[in-house]
């Protein structure tokens, strides 16, 4: 009995061949673009920074530089203070 599970084991086949997901390489947008100034009055373009809880998604996430998610914190903040964009919301978007 040990022996066919031992040999099933080794012989394992797949109807299809197991695919690897190729990832697209993250990017600063701004760089990208050219953009030098975030605007802390635009709450639609924050909007792409935040999650559906309000919460700024870090840069591993968004693929921003660190000079650039520094602006993009900061810009949140301002909005957040003068009621452009909520503190805490249950669905954002």
């Amino acid at each position: 009995m040990a022996e066919n599970i031992k040999n099933q084991n080794n012989g394992i086949r797949f109807l299809n061949p197991p695919t690897l997901e190729v990832r697209k390489k993250k990017y600063c947008r701004f760089k990208k673009a050219g953009i030098k100034y975030v605007d802390y009055k635009d709450p639609e373009f924050l909007k792409k920074f935040l999650n559906e809880q309000g919460k700024i998604l870090p840069r591993r996430i968004t693929g921003t530089s660190l000079k650039f998610q520094r602006k993009v914190a900061q810009a949140v903040k301002r909005a957040r203070t003068l009621a452009l964009l909520p503190y805490v919301t249950d669905l954002l978007k």
